[in-house]
């Protein structure tokens, strides 16, 4: 029994069709394993594993204290020039000194940030 010309076209639209979704398909799903997650099943239920997050910490950087170095650092920028000592009191650091003049003077700093909260001259 031979194929029609109608035939034929409509068996190579379908055919270019089949194609082109079987290709689509192929791309949508060459995404989906950046999407998978580990989940768990036990005792409490389903769970999302905790390691899927690894390497992603919303914090951001770990905060550190100043060393009394760096507050000696911040201080000279505020006018001293002789550092004579410098004190921890809790969320602040106190650095004492002399400013150019020989009149004491003291800084006080923010322990984590490093921001100048007071100069009392």
């Amino acid at each position: 029994m031979p194929v029609r010309r109608s035939e034929e076209k409509i068996l190579q639209r379908v055919s270019k069709l089949l194609a082109g979704s079987l290709f689509a398909t192929a791309l949508g799903l060459a995404g989906a394993p950046v999407l998978a997650q580990g989940i768990s099943i036990g005792p409490g239920g389903v769970q999302v594993d905790p390691g899927y997050r690894r390497g992603y910490d919303d914090r951001g950087p770990p905060r550190s204290e100043l060393t009394r170095g760096e507050a000696a650092r911040i201080a000279r920028r505020e006018g001293l020039i002789d550092v004579d000592g410098v004190d921890r009191r809790g969320p602040r650091m106190i650095v004492r000194g002399s400013d150019r003049r020989g009149d004491d003077i003291s800084v006080v700093l923010d322990s984590r940030s490093g921001d100048v909260l007071d100069v009392r001259r």
